[in-house]
């Protein structure tokens, strides 16, 4: 119950300075305080090393500037400030007029490992009158370490698991799949005989935010139906899509795929939704397993 009370308060609170900057009729007239823009953030860690914002807010706007303290929390934090990411000022400036600002982060790519789980928390330093209970002053910062993208990591060998494996395709554990970049479509790679011989299927990864790094796929053809179903239904093919209520994704680091898929046959139905995963290797590793039957 308190936590929609605070979620009403904050949407009437929303309502309010919108109500002002679009009609001039209705504006915020209650205290002044400052805080951060959320609790919780999630940062990039990049081999540019730039600095990323965490953005501060007012209530209300001042004809002065408003500088307050930023202070790490050291034994509630996992990441160590010089060894794993840098702020670039302990202080942060609100400049006249204005009701937004930005504590400026980076960590530092060399010092964080791909698997690492580092964040650190952090607390604004202000009066305590500017302090809105509601929100606070704290804020819990994420690291996460995102590798170069590159669409040529994600060609030559991989390997290819499965749950449609264990419901259609018997004695079957992996697969040895081969994959190429389409020389026609932007970080698209082709998924040669990915299930079935004779059957690629187009991936496309998206690079439009590098904490969201998502997959997208066309609905295509995906097999034939005599092969699992030993018979033909509909028009013989078994098509997929890329189902929306769940997220496809791929990792620039360590060059994997983690996919959803549905399956169905036109005129007859859905076959179900699967999940796949698909893990580059080096040529050594395809010859080795290669010589194990796959």
């Amino acid at each position: 119950m308190k936590k929609i009370i605070e979620i009403i308060s904050f949407a009437t609170f929303a309502i309010f300075l919108f109500s002002g900057c679009e009609q001039d009729k209705v504006a915020y007239d209650g205290p002044d305080y400052i805080m951060f823009s959320d609790s919780l953030y999630l940062i990039p860690v990049e081999k540019e090393g730039n600095f990323v914002e965490i953005p501060i807010s007012a209530t209300r706007s001042c004809d002065y500037d408003r500088t307050v303290a930023v202070e790490i929390i050291d034994k509630e934090s996992v990441a160590v400030e010089g060894l794993h990411y840098e702020i670039e000022s302990n202080t942060v400036t609100i400049p006249a007029g204005k009701l937004a600002a930005s504590v400026k982060v980076r960590g530092l790519y060399d010092n964080v490992g791909i698997s690492d789980s580092l964040g650190f928390h952090i607390r604004l330093i202000v009066p305590k009158e500017k302090e809105w209970d509601l929100y606070g002053t704290e804020a819990d910062v994420v690291m996460r370490k995102v590798c170069p993208f590159d669409i040529h990591n994600f060609e030559g060998w991989c390997v290819l698991t499965s749950t449609y494996m264990h419901a259609y395709m018997s004695n079957t554990d992996m697969r040895l799949v081969r994959s190429e970049v389409d020389p026609e479509n932007e970080n698209t790679i082709i998924m040669k005989d990915f299930f079935y011989d004779g059957y690629d299927v187009k991936i496309k990864l998206l690079t439009d935010n590098v904490l969201t790094p998502d997959i997208e796929m066309e609905d295509q053809v995906f097999g034939p139906t005599e092969i699992p179903f030993e018979t033909i239904w509909g028009d013989g093919l078994i098509r997929m899509n890329q189902p929306s209520m769940y997220t496809s994704y791929y990792s620039t680091c360590e060059k994997f795929i983690f996919q959803f898929m549905t399956l169905y046959v036109k005129e007859v139905g859905t076959v179900g939704t699967y999940v796949n995963s698909v893990k580059w290797i080096s040529d050594e590793e395809a010859e080795l397993l290669k010589q194990q039957g796959y």
